[in-house]
This record gives structure tokens, sequence and C-alpha cells, in this order.
């Protein structure tokens, strides 16, 4: 009898993404898989339902269940975090339907169920049904191994570590973090509401059977060590870490023939690695002065570039953008001129480039990234140097496992102030591709491109990781029977 497995991905395409590519892994190995989706809660670029249905589209084997929507969260009005209202929206109505949904597929074809790091409140599903239930985290190991030793340190400190400013904390497996590159929620007060919220979700996501990470063993070594020692997770033995990644897509679809990019044959006339490309994700939104100031440190730079430009938004939590969706004017939003000036090298695309596709032609020289983790690997299975401008979320703790841990990347100076001159654009840019220091940064990139692809072959790292895993819910499975 075949085997189904459900994945369970959190909202949001950079969750949705990296479990769609988890599924093809199952799929090789020749289980069914199903993703179970829970229907955006706000309106905006990283929630878009068409980008859902273009990944369902691109995968046809895979099936993809969408829960029957609820009315949606007054977010604006509730005064409450986003996040919070996500998480009580996830355990108050969906649980339900997923429970009703994981009934009707025959308990013995039900090989286990695989949760987004943020849909643990299904873990009360789980144990009710007799599922085997596993946590997939589509970051690293590196953020994991500090949000694992978060409990430990808040129980420490009577006040929030706003305070501490820049001051490196120390955390077993991972370079000293700035206090200041955590997670914006976990500068708060450490009784406040999303600081326990947060920290009860990391404790739950650690304590299923196991964890898939979206990285590979000699990316992050220091990290998956940390992840395995019991003084990273307090008061209890840590589960198995199998590290499957990196989960990549190909940029190829599904095979069928779409119109290829404009910006794709404009590249093709571009000598070889010689265009850096500038793209920030889904939520990467800068301010008109921000995006002036980028197109002078570009134009007085005389690289080659590509630069992917969305309409400008509110700066803040982008949990909270209702996102303006139009496409940007970009005579209006750069400076005058600088389209015609910059013709001959530059192409400006507006809102979208398919990144995967960009990254790996071969004029693509460096990438200029908001240091998502996605982006990161993808850039890592591309050999393609990068430029870290993080931006929200985990990404300044990206940033510094990029560019001191795993070597992959160089940082613009000026994020931590909400704005980058034009000097820093610049001064970077040549660096990366014309100095010595930047074709050091080429051969470490390369050397990891390497890396990433022994680790997937048969015999590699993360083709091993997922085979023990495997055999892990197998025994889980013939223990249960035999009890």
């Amino acid at each position: 009898m075949e085997q189904t497995v459900v994945l369970y991905p959190s909202v949001g395409v950079g969750h949705i993404r990296p479990m769609a590519e988890l599924a093809k892994v199952f799929l090789s190995h020749g289980y069914d898989v199903t993703m179970v989706i829970v229907p955006p809660p706000i309106k905006s670029p990283a929630m878009d339902a068409s980008q859902v249905e273009r990944i369902a589209a691109a995968n046809p084997s895979i099936s993809f269940h969408v829960l029957p929507p609820i009315p949606i969260p007054d977010f604006a009005g509730s005064g409450k975090h986003p996040f919070l209202l996500t998480i009580q929206m996830m355990r108050q109505y969906y649980n339900d339907k997923l429970e009703s949904f994981l009934r009707s597929i025959p308990r013995q074809r039900l090989h286990s169920l695989v949760i987004d790091m943020f849909c643990v409140e299904a873990t009360d599903v789980a144990e009710k049904l007799g599922v085997p239930i596993y946590t997939f985290y589509p970051s690293g190991a590196s953020p994991l191994a500090i949000f694992t030793q978060l409990p430990a340190l808040f129980a420490s400190r009577q006040t929030g570590l706003k305070e501490l400013g820049d001051t490196p904390l120390e955390f077993l497996g991972v370079p000293p973090m700035p206090a200041s590159h955590l997670l914006a929620e976990l500068l708060a007060h450490p009784e406040e509401e999303i600081i326990k919220a947060t920290v009860s979700i990391y404790e739950r996501g650690m304590g299923t059977r196991g964890v898939l990470v979206n990285t590979f063993e000699s990316l992050e070594s220091r990290a998956v060590q940390a992840l395995r020692d019991p003084l990273c997770v307090r008061g209890k033995m840590p589960p198995p870490i199998y590290c499957v990644g990196p989960l990549v897509g190909n940029g190829a679809g599904n095979g069928e023939k779409t119109e290829r990019h404009e910006c794709l044959a404009w590249l093709d006339a571009q000598p070889e690695r010689s265009v850096v490309f500038l793209c920030f994700g889904s939520l990467g939104t800068f301010s008109e002065e921000q995006l002036k100031e980028m197109a002078v440190g570009l134009d007085r730079s005389g690289q080659r570039f590509l630069w992917v430009v969305r309409m400008p938004a509110n700066v803040g939590d982008p949990m909270r953008i209702l996102e303006n969706q139009c496409e940007p004017d970009l005579d209006a939003l750069l400076p005058e001129g600088f389209l015609e000036r910059t013709k001959d090298r530059g192409l400006v695309v507006k809102s979208w480039a398919p990144q995967v596709e960009v990254l790996n032609h071969p004029a693509t020289g460096a990438f200029v990234t908001h240091c998502g983790w996605n982006s990161m690997l993808e850039g890592v299975m591309a050999g393609v140097p990068m430029l870290c401008w993080p931006l929200y979320a985990e990404q300044k703790m990206n940033k510094v496992f990029m560019t001191q841990d795993i070597g992959v990347g160089m940082e613009i100076e000026g994020y931590m102030t909400g704005f980058v001159k034009a000097d820093a654009v610049e001064a970077k840019v040549r660096l990366v591709m014309e100095s010595e220091e930047g074709r050091e940064l080429k051969a470490l990139v390369a050397a990891r491109k390497k890396e990433a692809e022994t680790a997937l072959k048969a015999g590699g790292s993360s083709h091993a990781a997922f085979l023990q895993f495997l055999l892990d819910v197998e025994n889980l499975a013939q223990q249960q029977l035999a009890e």
C-alpha cells in the first residue's frame, strides 16, 4: 500500500516553496504527498494565493488541499501582533479542519505529518490521532540553534534585550550575535506575550519526533553540532536533527512552455559573470529616497546590473503591510535620466524576476540580497557571491552567518541605520566585481556550491540524513505495532 505524507506549511510563499521542494524528495522515494494549505489571513505579496497556485501548477505530482477559509481576523484593529493572531487562528480554527482531513486518510496509509515550525499547534492533532509528527525548519541550523537557546537566555534576564544595543550575545554553535540583530519581536520585555509565544513555538517545535532542517551538514557544522547538544535544548534531550537541504528549486517550472522573461534575453547579451543582480524578496520594499540613493550608487559603480524594483511601501513590520501591488512608475521613482544613462549596461525590472534562473545564468556575477534563507541557498547553489542587505525577520542574523561562518557574502554598511548611502552601494559592488577580495569570495562560494551538490547526491550527507529519517519513522511504526 502506498503511503501518504502530509506536509503542513505555514502561511506565506517563503514557507510553502521550500516545503514543496521537500515534497519532491518524498516523491523521489516513492511516497504520495499532500500539502495542506491554510488560506492567507492578509493580502500581501508574500501571501498571494496566485503564487501558491503557481507552485501547485509547477508541481502536478503533489496534491494540494486548501483548508476551508474562515472569516479573516481583524489584524489591523485588534491591537495584537499579527504573529499572535496567526498562531491563535491556527489553533482555534484550523486544528479541527486539519484533523478532519487527516481522518479522511486511512491510518495505515498515513506515513507521517511534517509541520512547519510555525504550525506547532498541530502537534495536538497528531498526538490525538497517533500520527508520527516531525518539524520542518525552512531556514538554517544557525538561526534554529539561537532560537532553541532563547528560553535559557530569557530565564536569566529581568529586562528586555533592546537596551543591549549591539552588545554581542554568546550562543552555542554560532558567531557572537549582536542583540540588535535578533528578531525585532525578541527585543521586548521577557514577560511580554510576543516573547512567551515565540519561545513556546520553538520549544514545541523541538519537541516533535525529529526536526528536518533546510541545510547541509558541512555548511553549518558548528550549529548542527550545537543542536545535538543537550545544553542547547533546555531541560531535555534534543530530538534527531536531519539536515536534508539545500531544498532549492531549479526555476524550470513544470516542463510546460512558458514565455521567457525579458530579463533573461537581456542577460544573454551580457559578458560572463559581469552583472550584479539586485533582488530583495517578496516583502523587500524601500522608500523612494532609498531607491534613488541605490540608483546613484549603481550608476557610479560603472558595473552592469539587473535590478528588481518594487512599489515603495511603509517601512516597518512587513506583517503589517497591506501592500499596494500596483506596478512602480520607474521614471518617477528613480533619478532623472538614470534609465537613459544606464540603458547600455543596466536593466530595471518591475516587481518580479525569475530569481533562480537569473542566479544560474552565466552572465550573473554577484547577488545583492535581503539575506532570506531561501535566497541565500539559491545563491550558494548558483555559485554566486552575495552582498548582504538584510531588512527584517531573521535576516540580520543570517547576515552574520553568511559573512562570518559560511563565507558566502559581504556586508553592505548602513542597513542598521535604515538608510544605505550611495557610496556604500558603489564601494561594495566594485569590491565584489573588481577586487582580489571579490575573487576570493567567488572561490569560497564555488566551493560551497560543490559541497551542496555532493550533499544531495546518493551517498551524500543530505541524502543519507533523509534515508535515516525514513528508517526512524519505519522503526517507530513497528514499535507502535508491537505495543
